[in-house]
Formats: structure tokens, sequence, C-alpha cells
């Protein structure tokens, strides 16, 4: 992430600690190092420093294996052990012993092993890798709002943030995510990114700027802008990085990794706060009324008829339809 793009860790730490008092919660509980830890994979230690700005920057290969380690220390199975490596590789059809060098510290992991084990431990996989569910959830909980400043509606803002097309993200509220190829889709959301953040002269960031800020050559990245192939981790972690989007559990720096985990504490505190206001926000948000009005928007006018006719079908069913008011004792309708 370029340095003008470096989020402010230290106004976001004051913003949950305000918000956490004014919930009658206890900052230090909502804050805890262990939390945070559990949610951005940096070690607890680093987390003092990495919010001042004075951690050092750790080596990719490293960073990586300390999250691996992280993720088989902190989810575990239904035992309380940690699952072996031939479990998680297997998940994502690969031989256990391919995960050796990642758990030994030796070497990075190809693309599609990253994507697996990310996906086998439930954790956010990162702008490049994640797929369309856990895009388009991830999207969805740090978006509050349904219109953004610019006025595009809310399938376009989560479109922007996801990298997926607006038809790809219908589907997904519908209950059927598209999956892609780790190729196709890799190839798609890189395109998305070099389409949607672009130069201040209206043009596409180059294959060679882009790949100069992780100090390699353009050529390197020319497949990945083709289709024809996937980038390595550290290709991967640095187009990321320069477009300023999530880099996932495995790839993010702790800087960036401590901020996203801040802002969803952050919007949970403000989502608990505006249900308080509004309970009937708390109701949409438990029955998951977005993805019924996404779909329900597609109706025509008779639809919407049946529609509202079946609810009162539903509700009188259950015995939660309400009567009609009664005409009081001077005969008035």
């Amino acid at each position: 992430m370029r340095a003008a793009a470096r989020p402010d860790l230290a106004a976001i730490w004051r913003r949950v600690e305000a918000l956490s008092v004014r919930h009658g919660q206890d900052p230090a509980g909502v804050l805890d190092a262990e939390r945070l830890s559990h949610l951005s994979g940096v070690e607890p230690g680093r987390i003092a420093q990495v919010v001042a700005g004075t951690a050092a920057e750790v080596p990719l290969e490293q960073r990586v294996h300390q999250r691996f380690l992280r993720l088989r220390a902190t989810r575990r199975d239904k035992h309380g052990r940690e699952w072996p490596l031939a479990a998680i590789a297997d998940d994502f059809d690969a031989p256990g012993a391919s995960l050796g060098p990642l758990n030994a510290g030796t070497g990075l992991p190809r693309m599609g092993h990253a994507a697996g084990v990310q996906r086998f431990f439930g954790v956010y996989a990162g702008f490049l890798l994640a797929d369309s569910k856990s895009a388009v959830e991830r999207a969805l909980a740090l978006s509050d709002t349904a219109t953004v400043p610019d006025g595009r509606d809310d399938l376009e803002h989560l479109s922007y943030l996801t990298g997926m097309t607006p038809r790809a993200i219908r589907l997904t509220l519908d209950g059927e995510p598209p999956r892609l190829p780790l190729k196709e889709q890799v190839h798609h959301r890189f395109e998305h990114l070099r389409r949607t953040r672009v130069r201040e002269d209206g043009q596409a960031h180059s294959l060679a700027a882009i790949a100069k800020s992780f100090d390699a050559s353009g050529q390197s990245l020319t497949r990945v802008a083709q289709g024809e192939g996937l980038p390595n981790l550290a290709a991967a972690a640095g187009i990321q990085r320069f477009y300023g989007v999530e880099g996932g559990f495995l790839l993010a720096d702790d800087t960036e990794a401590l901020a996203t985990a801040l802002a969803l504490i952050e919007a949970e505190l403000e989502s608990a706060e505006r249900e308080q206001e509004n309970p009937m926000l708390a109701v949409l948000r438990a029955h998951d009324v977005r993805s019924i009005v996404t779909r329900a928007g597609r109706l025509s006018p008779r639809g919407w008829k049946s529609l509202a006719d079946h609810l009162d079908d539903l509700l009188a069913r259950e015995g939660r339809l309400g009567r009609p008011a009664e005409p009081d004792e001077g005969g008035a309708p």
C-alpha cells in the first residue's frame, strides 16, 4: 500500500475506544491483544508497536509462515488438537507434504495452496484470492451504507469493493455464488483493479509501474494480465498493496491486517449502536432482508402484489397477521 494510503491506526484505535465506552464496554476487552491477534494474525506482542508505527517490517516469507502457525494454533479441531497438514491439504486436493515448507518456514506456498489454507480455516483470503461468498460478505461487513457519495447504487459499490460483476454479486446474494477457476478469478480481479483504480490522468497504471512497486519487472505480470497464469505470492501481495486492497490473512502486512481487524470491530460496534436506536435494523440484519430486497427488486408490479398477498397468507398461518381495527361504539367507521 502506498504511503499516502496507509491507515491511521491510532485514529481508528481511538474511535473504537470511544465507541466501546459509549456502549458500556471495557475498551481493554474490546481491544484485547489476543483478540486482535486472532482476527489479524499479528503477533500479540507486536500490536502496540504496529499501532505506534514503530514495528519493523517482517519479510513476506517469515510473515506467511508465522500466520500459518497462528492459524493452526488458534483454529483447532473439535478435540482441541492442531489440524494435521494432511487434513488441511486434502481439503484442496493436495498432498500434506506440499505444506511442509510453509509449516517449516522454508518457502512460500503456491497461490492455490494459499487460497486453500485460508478457505480451510475460514479467514479472509484477500482481494485476489477470496471466493465469491466471502468477498461479498466482507464487503457488506465493511460497507455500512446502501448508497455511496458518488451516487453509485449498492451493487455497483459492492462490485468496486469485490472485483465481481453486479450479476455475480446478485447470484451470490441469492445463494448461488459463481465458482471460477482460480486463474480466471485472479485475472478478472486484477483487470478490475487496473480499470477502477486509475492514475490521476485517468489511464490505467502500467504493468511496469505496478511491478516496480515490489521490485519486479513488468514482464512478470504479463501472463497474469493476459489470463494465462497466476502470479506468485510475492507478486499477489505486491499487487494488492499497490492498489490498497486487502491482502488477506496470510499476505497482508501487519498494518493492513490490524487496520482491517479494527475496522471490523468498529463496524460491529456502530451496527450495534444503530440497532439500539432502531430495533427494526436488528430484524433486518437477522433475517437477511438485504438479500430478499435485492431479489424482490426484479419483480414486476404484479409480482409485488403476489408477494404481498403471499406474506399475508404466511402471517395469517402463523397467527401474526394484525386484526383490522374494530369500529367504535358510536358506530364510526
